[in-house]
Formats: C-alpha cells, sequence, structure tokens
C-alpha cells in the first residue's frame, strides 16, 4: 500500500461525510442527472475529492456533455483509479480516487469531440471545487 493511501474505517467516513455524500463516494450510489451543485461550475480552478481533498480535475479539462453530471476529458496523473463494473446489469469502467477509493462516477469512450475521445462523467457530490486565485 502507498504511504499517501488514505485509509478509514465506514464509521469514520461517516463522521467527516454527509449521509448523501457517503452513500455516492463509499457505496457507489449515483446522484441524478441535472442535479448537482457543479454540473453549471465554469470557472477556472481545480476539482477535488470531497472525501479527501486530492487533486482530480483541472477546469480546463472540463466540458459539457450533455449527460446530466460534470463530464472531463482527462484526469490528473495518477489522481484516479479505474475499474471494470458489472453492476445493474452494465459493463461500465467505474471511476474512484487514487487517495481514498472514494466512488467519483464513471468513464466512456464516446466523447470524439474531445482530445482524449474520454468522458469521466462524475457524481458533483463526489466532488469540491477550489477557484483558482
Amino acid at each position: 500500500m502507498s504511504p499517501d493511501k488514505i485509509v478509514k474505517t465506514d464509521l469514520e467516513w461517516r463522521e467527516i461525510l454527509g449521509d448523501f455524500e457517503f452513500q455516492v463516494l463509499r457505496e457507489a450510489a449515483t446522484e441524478r442527472p441535472w442535479t448537482g451543485e457543479l454540473l453549471e461550475e465554469k470557472r477556472t480552478g481545480i476539482y477535488r475529492c470531497r472525501a479527501c481533498g486530492a487533486e482530480l480535475f483541472q477546469s480546463d479539462t472540463k466540458f459539457d456533455s450533455h449527460c446530466g453530471w460534470p463530464s472531463f476529458f482527462k484526469a490528473e496523473n495518477e489522481a484516479v483509479n479505474l475499474t471494470e463494473d458489472l453492476s445493474h446489469g452494465m459493463v461500465r469502467v467505474e471511476v474512484t480516487c487514487a487517495a481514498c477509493d472514494s466512488h467519483l462516477g464513471h468513464v466512456f469512450p464516446d466523447a470524439p469531440q474531445t482530445p482524449t475521445g474520454d468522458r469521466y462523467c462524475i457524481n458533483s457530490v463526489s466532488l469540491t471545487f477550489d477557484e483558482a486565485e
């Protein structure tokens, strides 16, 4: 295990996160589309993991994919882990925070309008936003 890995018990995460935040970040729930507070965020800055504060996405990688969740075409170097997700009868790739293993969302290779072709479809509740100074 990396020395930078953040490991907490469910009880410790519950003390840090609100109920819905815990459901999404620690139990892989999904917020309803078009409801997230960061969906329309346009300022310059950095998106971080709500659970641990790790830097995940730069604002210049965010784009409007019309899917109802904040979308990015690239994560910060080594900031996320990608894992096959076979839940709900689908084949997807889950995106988790590399620092604390919190569920962030999923990545899809369906964004030809972006430099990478990827669409990181991320729950707004999984993120915080720090505006650039």
